[in-house]
């Protein structure tokens, strides 16, 4: 799941599907609607919540190679000692 940390008014932290995000506005407040139509209000700006999703995107491609190169690792390893 590809989830972001985003604050409501109230103070209450939520986790937020950001590939459910249909729409997000300032109206002055931050307004996030998702696909299926429920919405949030959140404390942070459209600038903050763009900054997370690509941070987001970030290390989920760095953990992503990270894994890939153990797999690769183990697999030559595998292979080196059937040989």
């Amino acid at each position: 799941m590809r989830v972001i940390l985003l604050t409501k008014i109230s103070g209450k932290q939520i986790l937020i599907n950001e590939n459910m995000i249909e729409i997000a506005q300032e109206t002055p407040d931050t307004v996030i609607t998702m696909n299926n139509g429920h919405t949030y209000i959140v404390s942070e700006g459209l600038d903050e919540i763009i900054d997370k999703v690509i941070q987001f995107n970030r290390n989920s491609k760095r953990r992503m190679r990270s894994k890939n190169r153990n797999e690769n690792h183990v697999e030559n390893h595998n292979k080196n000692q059937s040989e």
